[in-house]
């Protein structure tokens, strides 16, 4: 019975949204703030994928609540990302093509395409994640390994195109973006400093 009136109620939501503005104003927030939410969420999703990997202080079943959350965050960052992507093309900052094809931007094309570049790695370290059972044997667990750890190319792509692409950032922005940087400059070292220890090689 409630099944044909959801298309319905949806409709009507949108009508209201639309006539009474509220639409403008969420479009203004996005513009602002969905692409410091999504650096924000993958900056917490490295921190909580080095966490993950910690065997001197966490025990296993801690690693998993770990790398659950280290999931949930990278779902909530890339759900920002594709708001702060749509956002952009429709507020006029730039283009479908621009934002599909790095380094097609006419006015930005080097910032620009920084960003694209970063959202299409962190989608494959995404997608890649989502399937690593199927990265069976050492030399496919190697590719693995060596792609998900790209994620911290691209985490400093967008933190470059996060500060320099757009409007200059507002104080929160950059507090946001410094404590980003250093927390996982923090954990990264001491993930480091950790496996030389015990291993001698980098993680």
């Amino acid at each position: 019975m409630l099944r044909p009136a959801l298309p319905a109620a949806l409709l009507l939501f949108i009508a209201v949204m639309l006539h009474s503005g509220a639409m403008d104003g969420l479009l203004n927030f996005l513009d602002f703030g969905a692409g410091v939410l999504a650096l924000v969420s993958l900056s917490v999703t490295v921190l909580w994928g080095l966490a993950a990997t910690d065997r001197m202080v966490l025990k296993s079943g801690h690693r998993l609540l770990a790398q659950a959350v280290h999931r949930g965050t990278g779902v909530a960052g890339l759900g920002f990302l594709g708001l702060h992507i749509w956002a952009k093309v429709v507020q006029g900052h730039t283009d479908a093509m621009a934002a599909a094809v790095p380094f097609t931007d006419g006015a930005r094309p080097g910032l620009i395409g920084l960003g694209t570049l970063a959202a299409y790695v962190f989608v494959a370290v995404a997608v890649t994640g989502a399937v690593r059972g199927a990265f069976t044997g050492i030399t496919a667990s190697r590719w693995w390994r060596g792609l998900h750890m790209s994620a911290y190319a691209a985490w400093g792509l967008a933190l470059v195109h996060g500060l320099r692409a757009g409007r200059p950032a507002a104080g929160y922005a950059l507090v946001g973006y410094a404590i980003c940087l250093v927390a996982v400059a923090v954990r990264l070292a001491l993930r480091m400093r950790d496996s030389r220890r015990n291993t001698g090689e980098l993680p």
